[in-house]
Formats: C-alpha cells, structure tokens, sequence
C-alpha cells in the first residue's frame, strides 16, 4: 500500500490510537508463514507476506524502493523472524500496530553510500582512494579505501550536494556529482576508472600508496610508491625489500634465512642462484605492482619450505594495442657480463597476449683456498690438505614466457601459459693440492684440471580458469600444469701427482655423462566466499605427481680406452604423490582481526636404486600424512589503525631436493666428493612471531622458532676424502628480533634500515659424535634513495651479516655496499642507469667446518664481484596498468628442484 508523507503521518496516529483501545490481536511474534524469496524486492515480499496473513503493511514507496534482489531459503519462521532478516544491516525498522505493520526508517542521521572500484576488463581494483566533499566547499568531509573485492562505503551526515573523488595509483582519477535527499542507502554504479576518464574542471586528485603496508599474514611492499624504484628491474627492487638480501651470486636470503620460496605471481619460477637473479633482471619494475614478504604463510599455501614465501605481483596492461618494455645492460666485473630483455603485452577485444624474452650471458670467477687438518686418535698432527681452487662458470641463458587469457565474460577468464628456458653452460675448474706430513713437511702435489660442460632446459605449461560468482568475492580458480626439467653434465678429470721434490709420480682421467629428467604433474583449485560480517572463508584442494630419474655414468680413461667404473655409476628412479586441502578463515571485530586456517597433506613417496655389478640394488617406500595449523591476530591500538600489533604461528614442512635423495657419488674433485642420502627425514618447524607496526614508518619483531629432524649440509670424511651431502642432523632453535624503519627526512630522501639479532643453537647426533653449536649474530641492509631532480636520482645501499654457526659450520662475517645513479629520459619512458656492487669487495664466503671425527677444516671464498654496469630500460605504449591474475599450481615442487 503506498502512502505519501501527509497521509502516512495522519494513518500512524490513527493506527496508535486503535492499539491504545484495541484487545487481543494476532501477534508478528508468534504467528508462522512459510515463505521463500529468490532475487525479489521487499515490495514482492510484503505482498507475499499479506496473502498469507491477515496483517497489512504501511510504508513509504520512497524508503523501500531500493531494497532489491532479496534472497531468503524457503521455510518456515516466525512474521518477525522474517522481517528481521530481510531488514538486517538496512536503515530500516518495523513494528506491529494491531493488524498492521508499519515499516520506518530508524533514528539515525548519516547517509551511507556504497559503490564498487572497478578497471575496464571489469576487474574489482584495492586500496583505491575515495573522497566525498560537499560541492560548494574543499574540506574532505570522508576518506575511504576499496577493499580486496572494489567496495567502499562512505557515511556523511547530511542532504545535499556532493562531489566524489576516485583515485587509483597508476590510473586516471574521477569525480562524480551526487545529490543526496530523502534516499538514506544510496548504492552507486560500478566506478570505472580508464586512461581516459572525465574529470570535473575544479577538482584533481592523484592516488599514492604507502611504501609498505601490514596486513595479518604478510608484508606488502607497492613498487610504485618509490620514485627511485622507476628505471630499475625486479632482482634491484626485491633487494630493497627490509630483511631481504640478494648476495653476488643472486642468492636470496630472508631474514637470514637462505632457501626462501620465491614466486611470481604466486607461480614458483623454478629458478636458483644465477638463473633466478637473470630473470628478475629481466622484469623492469614498471612491469611490478608489489611484493608480498610472507615469513608466516598461510594455509592456501604449501606448507613445505621453512624460510617463508616471497611473492612478487606483475602488472598487465588492459590499454588495447600493444605496449611493453626493453632493457639491456652490461657490467664489468672480474669478467664481463650482460643482459637484454624484452616484455609485451597486447591486448584487443576479450584477448590479452603477453610474453617476457630474456637473454642473460653470466661469466663468473671465484677462488677457494681450503685448509684440512688430521689427527691422530691422541690429538697429535697426522697430515695437512691445502687446495687452491679456481672456479670459472660460463652461462649463457635464455629465458620465454608466452601467455594468453581469454576474457569470456565480465566474470569469467581462461589462460594458458608456457615457459621456457634454456642454459648452456661450462665451467674450468683447476686445482693444485698439496698434503703435507705430521710436521708439515710437502710430501705429494696433485694438479687437477677438471672441465665440464652442460645444459639446462626445463619447459612447463599451465592452463588456468577463475569465475567470480558475484559482486560479493565469492570467486573459484582452477590450475593444471605440467613441467618437464632435464639436465645434462658431462665431465672431465685429468689428475697429475707429483712428490715432493716435483717429480711426476702417477696420472689418472676419468670422464662422466650425469643426465637428470624430472617430470610434474599437478592440480590445484582454491574457493573464496565472503561472509557477513568482515569474514571470508576460503578452501581448495591440490594433488601433484613428481617422476624423477637420474643417472650418473662414470668411466676411467687409459690410452683412450673406456672403461664403466661400477663403483660409481647408478641410476636412481624416484617418484613422490602429493595430496592437500586447506581452510581458511578470517574476521574481522571490532579493533581485532582474526585468520586461521589448517591444512592437511598426505605425502606417498618410493625410491629405487638400480644396481650393477658391483652396487647393490635398492629400494624404499615412504607414506605420511600432517595437519599444518596456521594462526593470526591483529588488534589496532588506536581508531585509525596507525598503531598495530600482530601475533601469528605457523607449522611448516621442509621436504628434501629430489637430486639430494640420489644416493650415489658426484665427484668435484680427487679429495671432494658429494653424495645424496635415500633415508632424508622430512624436517618439521613451529614458528612463532609477534609484531608491532606504526604506520609503513617502523615496526619491530620478536621470533621464535623451533625445528625437528634438521636437514642440514653435512660433510664427512673417508680416509683423505671429504663426502659433502645433506642429513638430519637433530633440532635447531631460534630466538630474535628485529626493527624496521622506513623515513623520509626530507623530500629528496628516503632511507629503508633492517636490523636483526638472532640467537640459534644446533643440537644433534652427527656420524656419532654429539652435536652441540650456537651462535648469537646481528644482520642488516639498508637503502637510502636520493631524488636529486630534472629526472636524476641516486641511491646507496648495503648489507652485512656476522659471524654465525650453521650445524656443522661457522660462517665469518660478509657483506657489501652498493651505488647507482639514474636519469631519466624521453618524456620519463626511459631511463638511463650506473651502478657499482660490492664497491669495496668485501663479499666473502668463509668459515669452518667443525665435527669431523679426528679433522677439521677452514674454507676462504673470494668472488672479485665489483661490478660497474650501465644499463638503458625504455617503456612504450600506455603504462595504465592493472593487477595480474595469479596462476600455477605447482609451486612447491618446482622449488625443490636444484638449480644449475
């Protein structure tokens, strides 16, 4: 029944003075209807309400009308039951006068406006900026930011006319007039920023984002924040990230932690050491969005890895036509290196085509002294090793990435992706070694001049969905891949004695072939459904296959005749089965937010060592099954959340590296052999963090973690050799903490510092002699970013770590200090860059080894790794770009594959 204003006024004092005089009536309480909507209006429900019942409705059309694409399950309830659910989180109210309902709004003053930030391919944007100013003045009466799925919502406390200001970093701002009058709820049009958006004349407002920012589970750092990151490529970026340190061979470590599982785009590269750090060379930082430091991750992700998740998100340009990026580089460093890449996107319709082509030519240097004492069982000198080593790596590697997504509709893409690369490499590795007597005394010379040569392909291909069901978030993805990784080493060992007074005493030479094909197969899907009430559930399952084979093929030369050494030649064939599901969950209360997930995983794993005539053949099986419980909370201790503390904890699983399973022997040199170990327990980590941030200016951290069944490098000795390889070594405990701070004392500076202090301990059993070593140690790294103007900037950075033990190992002190200078060209699309790393060549890899049974050993590693480079990046097409999907289902696989 639809009333005006005057008459609704005259029929409610009618209808409270009927209540006043009336008797006993039915009641909205207890009188039951059984009814159910789907996508309907509150006007069809109240129709629906009044054929059943006796009751009739009193409303205004005006306080109603917007109340649409109700849903309510088909049952049976109560009136007021009814009424309650379909009026819940509105303006509105209801009561019950005799035989009538009378639906009002409540008695409250703001107006709540609601809307979505969308992009053009229909994609919800985040952390887009929302202003609402009355049209006749400049005050900003709120400020809002869209949520993970677009959504904002303003409140103000009066009619009137407003302008509202969208912004977007990286995207065009919008302004949009609106008239606010009797309508309490008002629900805008989806926001769609583009590149060539309308503005209102007196009003531009630009988007900045924090330079970090904290969320529950993870660090998030916004590339484009920093005016000095522009003109650099993705590895110069990540090594400014707090507690990340890229060291000259472009190993990553986190928060001290090597083996860090990086992604791109939530997808494992697969890459390691000198591969990953040319591909992330290859990725300008225009191409970037952000990157995710996850030290506790959650239980969406694979729980194997226990040094935490670094993912770095792309950009994808939705601008049609073609647009992208190339960039080259050449340094100096010991020998010459260089680098080019190409990134391209191109987009038409429901199309977008894109591709990364990279070529890198990395020449390394590196000497190693080694030292080794033996000892009689009295503790007397026996004999000395001394080897100097010279190890000269020559790689040339290249690097494809070709994808496409297909757009069918405004909620649903479908991708493929391929990848490719492929290294050539080949490595001189000389060596003179001398062993001395009990009074160190030279008694015998071998020169090696070891070679070898190989190549390095790994292809993959991944087909991928997602749907988002709704406007809401509730959204599926799907991920299949496959990925084929095949290595072939050949090797050459020519091996000359000589005694003491220089004489050629003996020869040997000996030659392999070591081929390695590894396969995976894996499935993942993942489900996320918001909920009311600030909370989300999300839950996905994943199973993967791993078939792995390697060989190694050894044979002794003698006047060019070969010959199988059975001794050492085997081929290991391992397959493992993967199965997990997860849930997770998050809410958010109040000051407090909470997430916690569980994930489970069901490991099924065989190996066989194929034997010959001399080795035995063998065989094992292995089958487990895990929970891995994740926890977070976070509480704000102020209203605007600039002051925030968050306690998390996370089991996790540290699985071995397919080729250290290998049983069989790797020579590297006559005294130096490697081996893999069959019986590797997994390890198993609890981890423990709390945190206080203020703001992205400063945050600080307690750790504690504690680790079970340590796998760890081990090196043990038979008779002069030395056998490195990997074992459980026993448990490991960690207490730290750390501060970070990032400022800008002016507004042509800004300084990022990281400091850390850790206390580790190592206690075990190792080849039968107690394990007991512990270590208090300090890290740091530190960017200082210098905007000196007319597109010129500079920057100063570094990194140092001291002495630490490492199970078996004591490492020394190391780090370095890096430079660059960069000026901007042509309209800011390129950009020209000098650098120097490790300017005062302080990078050094060196230790000792302690608990060898009757021996001990020293290792010095010199790099010679400062490098002077130039370098040119130049961006074409629109840089209005947009988040990338996440794809890839086989992550944690392609991590535990070792890198050439």
């Amino acid at each position: 029944m639809r009333v005006s204003l005057l008459s609704f006024s005259i029929l409610l004092c009618f209808l409270q003075m009927l209540h006043a005089t009336s008797g006993n009536a039915q009641s909205i309480v207890t009188e039951k209807i059984t009814i159910g909507l789907q996508h309907e209006s509150l006007h069809q429900a109240i129709k629906k309400i009044e054929s059943k019942t006796t009751f009739r409705f009193f409303y205004r059309n005006a306080d109603i009308k917007s109340m649409t694409g109700l849903n309510l399950s088909l049952q049976t309830r109560t009136i007021e039951q009814v009424l309650t659910a379909l009026l819940k989180e509105t303006e509105l109210t209801f009561r019950q006068i005799e035989g009538s309902i009378l639906i009002e709004k409540k008695n409250q003053s703001h107006y709540q406006i609601k809307g979505r930030v969308i992009g053009m391919d229909r994609i919800p944007i985040d952390h887009a900026t929302v202003r609402i100013r009355l049209a006749d003045a400049t005050n900003i009466v709120q400020e809002a930011k869209s949520d993970s799925t677009g959504y904002f919502m303003l409140r103000v406390p009066e009619k009137g006319k407003y302008i509202i200001a969208v912004s977007a970093l990286g995207m065009d701002s919008l302004t949009i007039s609106l008239t606010l009058s009797d309508q309490i709820r008002v629900s805008l049009e989806d926001i769609v920023l583009s590149t060539h958006a309308n503005h209102l004349a007196e009003v531009v407002i630009v988007g900045k984002k924090a330079y970090i920012e904290q969320k529950i589970d993870r660090t998030v750092i916004n590339v484009g924040a920093l005016i000095s990151n522009e003109g650099a490529n993705a590895l110069e970026v990540l090594e400014k990230s707090p507690g990340v340190v890229v060291d000259a061979n472009g190993n990553i470590t986190f928060k001290g932690k090597s083996g860090v599982m990086v992604l791109i785009d939530g997808k494992q590269t697969y890459l390691s050491g000198n591969n990953l750090a040319g591909y992330l060379k290859s990725l300008p930082s225009s191409t970037l969005d952000q990157i995710e430091l996850m030290d506790n991750p959650p239980a969406r992700y694979d729980a194997g890895g226990n040094s935490g998740v670094i993912n770095i998100k792309t950009k994808k340009s939705k601008a049609i036509g073609l647009n992208g990026s190339i960039a080259a580089s050449f340094a100096q460093a010991h020998k010459a290196q260089t680098s080019e890449s190409a990134n391209l996107n191109y987009r038409t319709g429901k199309v977008n085509l894109f591709s990364n082509l990279s070529y890198s030519l990395n020449q390394g240097f590196r000497k190693l002294d080694l030292d080794r004492h033996y000892f009689e069982t009295d503790g007397s000198l026996k004999s000395i090793f001394s080897q100097v080593q010279y190890i000269k790596p020559v790689a040339n590697a290249f690097n494809i990435k070709l994808g496409m997504d297909y757009f069918s509709s405004a909620r649903t893409t479908w991708g493929i992706v391929l990848t490719g690369l492929n290294t050539a490499n080949q490595t001189g590795n000389p060596s003179v070694n001398s062993l001395f007597d009990g009074q160190a005394a030279l008694t015998n010379t071998v020169i090696a001049d070891n070679y070898s040569t190989g190549n390095f392909r790994n292809h993959g291909i991944n087909l991928n969905y997602m749907h988002q069901f709704d406007s809401i978030g509730r959204s599926i993805s799907v991920d299949i891949d496959y990925l084929k990784y095949d290595s072939k080493t050949n090797q050459s060992f020519f091996n000359q004695s000589f005694s003491s007074t220089g004489n050629l005493t003996g020869s040997g030479n000996m030659i392999s072939h070591l081929p390695t094909d590894i396969h995976i197969y894996s499935l993942k899907t993942d489900y996320s459904q918001p909920l009311t009430g600030k909370a989300k559930i999300e839950a996905g399952f994943k199973t993967s296959y791993v078939n792995t084979d390697n060989a190694a093929n050894y044979f002794n030369v003698n006047k060019g005749i070969r010959t199988v050494d059975n001794t050492l030649s085997n081929q290991f064939l391992y397959g493992e089965n993967i199965n997990a599901i997860y849930l997770n969950l998050n809410k958010s209360l109040n000051r407090f937010a909470f997430q916690a997930g569980l994930r489970l995983e069901n490991t099924n794993a065989s190996g066989h060592q194929l034997g010959n005539a001399v080795v035995p053949d063998s065989a094992f099986r292995n089958h487990y099954t895990n929970l891995f419980p994740t926890a977070y909370m976070s509480y704000k201790l102020d209203s605007a959340g600039n002051s925030l503390l968050i306690l998390s904890y996370s089991k996790r699983i540290g699985r071995a590296y397919y080729q250290d399973l290998n049983p069989f022997i790797t020579i590297s040199d006559p005294f130096t052999y490697s081996s893999g170990n069959p019986y590797l327990r997994p390890q198993f980590s609890n981890n423990y963090k709390l945190s206080y941030h203020y703001k992205s200016a400063f945050s600080a951290s307690l750790y504690y973690f504690y680790v079970n069944d340590l796998q760890n490098e081990v090196i043990r000795q038979q008779e002069d050799i030395f056998i490195d390889g990997t074992g459980n070594i026993g448990k490991a405990t960690y207490f730290g903490a750390s501060v970070n701070a990032n400022l800008s004392p002016a507004k042509w500076w800004f300084f990022s510092t990281y400091l850390q202090v850790f206390n580790n301990r190592f206690q075990g059993d190792l080849f039968g002699n107690a394990l007991d070593q512990s270590s208090t140690f300090g890290e740091m790294n530190m960017t200082n970013q210098f905007t000196l103007g007319r597109g010129w900037s500079a920057e100063i950075s570094g990194w140092g770590i001291t002495r630490r033990a490492g199970g078996q190992f004591i490492n020394y002190a190391t780090g370095q200090l890096n430079a660059g200078l960069q000026k901007k060209i042509w309209a800011n699309k390129g950009a020209i860059k000098l650098s120097a790393r490790d300017i005062l060549n302080t990078y050094t890899a060196d230790g000792m080894t302690n608990f060898i049974p009757n021996a001990n050993s020293t290792f010095k590693n010199r790099f010679y790794q400062r490098t002077f480079s130039i370098g040119f990046n130049y961006n074409f097409g629109s840089n209005n770009t947009n988040k990338k999907r996440a794809v890839g289902s086989a992550d944690i696989e392609k991590a535990r594959i070792k890198g050439q």
